[in-house]
């Protein structure tokens, strides 16, 4: 498939009966490789040469049950900002792919996590729509690590949404370590979805009065 700007990205299924996504995606700036299944038990190979990136990808994976791989090699010689925006892209993408047409699955997922004085709500629906609101305080440290600019954690949602087309809301409504306000956010975000796409015993079809999400 090409994409603008000579982006080429392959999609390719997983085995029958597994509900699993996998996106290659290379620019002039990254070359992204993301696997990701919906029905696995956590675990997690993330490598993106973004520290503290891996480690919100990891409590992504754990906390959701969602075994992932993720190995991003990008130019962070300017900085980690494309690195972290074109992994949210295939990452987004991958889940979308994983989904399938969502026959079956719960559709709404919500959770909320502290982590010590920093609380994070998170409601998602996998809608087919993509839309984003999100909050957290505005008063945070500017960087966590070297190479992590908190303002990229709502462009990393920005991105996922727009990619997996996801309804998803984010609030923090209280917290002062940066560290703790963005790591509960990941943490919330994987047992919503981690809710949100498992499958339902009651239900057949998809959950949608459309008849398609």
């Amino acid at each position: 498939m090409s994409l603008a700007g000579g982006e080429q990205r392959r999609r390719a299924g997983g085995e029958p009966g597994r509900r699993v996504g996998r996106i290659e995606r290379a620019t002039k700036e990254t070359s992204v490789l993301v696997e990701v299944d919906l029905d696995g038990t956590g675990t997690v190979d993330v490598s993106t040469g973004v520290g503290f990136y891996d480690h919100m990808l990891n409590q992504l994976g754990k906390h959701g049950l969602f075994d992932l791989t993720v190995k991003t090699e990008g130019d962070l010689h300017i900085d980690s900002h494309h690195t972290i925006e074109d992994t949210a892209i295939a990452l987004g993408a991958a889940f979308r792919e994983a989904l399938g047409d969502k026959s079956g699955i719960r559709r709404f997922g919500s959770a909320s996590c502290p982590l010590d004085e920093a609380l994070a709500q998170v409601t998602v629906d996998l809608s087919g729509r993509p839309y984003l609101v999100h909050s957290e305080p505005g008063n945070m440290a500017p960087m966590i690590g070297p190479d992590y600019d908190v303002t990229l954690t709502r462009h990393i949602l920005e991105s996922f949404v727009a990619q997996a087309a996801i309804c998803l809301h984010v609030h923090v409504p209280y917290g002062r370590n940066a560290h703790h306000i963005v790591e509960a956010q990941f943490k919330a975000l994987a047992r919503a979805l981690r809710e949100a796409s498992e499958p339902d015993p009651r239900a057949t079809g998809v959950p949608s009065t459309k008849g398609v999400l």
